[in-house]
């Protein structure tokens, strides 16, 4: 089917608005992090879970959602994502309490899960196939462009305005997007209109990660998480279970069980995410609590690093087309490395010149991971099992980003525990916990290296 002008430029405009604010969003919180704890009185775990929270929920629901989207329509599910979103932005602006802001967070990482598996099936469907390439690597780019504006601007808000302004702006961008949707994208995309949905499977899988995850967040803090951890393992398994059985499952198992580039190249993607999503939130408490730089000035130190992946990633991608991906994304993932490798030695008196050079440095790798990593997915599958490719990708990254700040918070759980932010006592134990956080990063990524490497050549799984 071919669509007109109008909805073309509308749908990119509202896809790359999405892509923008998603990633703002995701940065631009971590870096009123300090200015949370002031306001609400409350320690390092509380702080964990603005966070952690988020990402829980948004990786529990991505692949049950992308399904859905599919059976009620893509637009529907797009348009009830975005309204959430909005209403979660206003919530976090208006409360005054922090159980409440965490709920807030917490429908923002449901609304995240049903506009990511919405919105790049809806781009990719709509923009001709001549030009498809061309939408994804500018989609791209705007993500980049959010992750880049995310510390310097959220920085600037907190500092000049208030940590509210933040979720001020991601509300006005959100309803921008909804009426987009609402009054230019005309028709709607059904493509398993008439299928059964898998409610046993969507809440094994649902309940199972969550469980799983909430485990790995909390084991020092109760002789139960352990229960908990073995039950979510449970639940996963009877999910893998349950879908080999269904008649309509919402994750292919056996579509995709002997694709060695599929698997290893999702694999990397947990483990790049896992390794370097934290980066910029122990980074963030860090340069502020530790090196005492103002809010502001710590977002332009942490925007070196997208900013440089916005660069090396579009280059990476065309060269990923030339030589094969497992080679450049095992080199970025190496590179990525040595980076995570060089903060361990970081300390209170560490120049910011060369923190700077670092995290270009750790941009760089990244770079070179992301963009060949995403073409060796989706050159593993055949054309009809895009969406689900692409479903599962974004699943991995949200599952690798919600492991690693789970990382995060049983580590600092561990050395930090109730210690006030703001007293000398703090300092010592979150450089303990700082150090150890990174050695745990450091020997993931290089045990990426050995996965992104096994995955073998692009065109190994099933033809295109």
């Amino acid at each position: 089917m071919t669509y007109s002008k109008e909805i073309i430029r509308a749908t990119m405009a509202a896809c790359f608005l999405t892509s923008f604010i998603g990633a703002f969003m995701a940065n631009s919180v971590n870096i009123a992090i300090p200015a949370l704890a002031l306001d609400f009185s409350v320690n390092q775990f509380h702080l964990n879970w603005v966070v952690s929270i988020y990402f829980l929920f948004s990786a529990a629901l991505a692949i049950p959602c992308g399904r859905l989207a599919d059976i009620v329509g893509r637009k529907k599910l797009f348009l009830i994502g975005i309204a959430l979103f909005a209403i979660g932005s206003l919530g976090c602006v208006l409360t005054t309490s922090f159980n409440v802001l965490i709920f807030f967070r917490f429908l923002q990482g449901v609304a995240n899960a049903m506009v990511g598996g919405t919105s790049m099936a809806i781009l990719t469907t709509v923009v001709p196939p001549q030009e498809r390439g061309k939408a994804l690597g500018m989609y791209s780019a705007v993500l980049y462009i959010g992750l880049s504006l995310g510390p310097v601007l959220g920085g600037f808000l907190v500092r000049y305005i208030t940590w509210h302004a933040i979720f001020v702006f991601g509300f006005i961008v959100d309803a921008i997007i909804f009426l987009l949707i609402l009054f230019k994208l005309t028709g709607e995309w059904k493509v398993a209109e008439g299928e059964a949905f898998d409610y046993l499977g969507a809440a094994l899988w649902v309940s199972g990660l969550a469980l799983l995850l909430l485990a790995l967040s909390n084991l020092t803090l109760a002789p139960y998480y352990p229960l908990v951890l073995i039950v979510g393992l449970t639940l996963l398994g009877l999910f893998i279970r349950i879908e080999l059985k269904a008649a309509y499952p919402i994750f292919e198992f056996k579509v995709f069980a002997n694709n060695t580039a599929f698997i290893f190249s999702n694999l990397a993607t947990v483990i790049n995410y896992m390794a370097t999503f934290a980066l910029s939130y122990l980074l963030s408490l860090y340069l502020q609590l530790v090196q005492g730089l103002d809010s502001s000035l710590a977002g332009l130190i942490l925007l070196s690093q997208p900013v440089t992946m916005a660069i090396v990633s579009p280059f990476a991608g065309r060269l990923s087309d030339k030589i094969e991906p497992r080679v450049l994304s095992s080199l970025g993932m190496g590179i990525t490395a040595i980076g995570l490798f060089l903060i361990i030695f970081f300390s209170l008196a560490t120049p910011v010149s060369l923190i700077v050079a670092n995290l270009i440095f750790i941009g760089v790798g990244f770079g070179l991971f992301a963009s060949p990593n995403t073409n060796a997915v989706m050159s593993s599958v055949d054309k009809r099992y895009y969406s689900i490719a692409s479903s599962t990708l974004g699943t991995m990254r949200l599952l690798g980003q919600t492991l690693s700040i789970a990382t995060v918070s049983l580590i600092t759980s561990i050395f930090i525990g109730n210690t006030s932010l703001y007293s000398q006592e703090y300092i010592q134990v979150f450089m303990t916990s700082f150090k150890l956080c990174f050695i745990v990063f450091t020997v993931l990524c290089c045990l990426g290296v050995f996965a992104s490497l096994a995955r073998g050549n692009k065109n190994s799984g099933a033809p295109n």
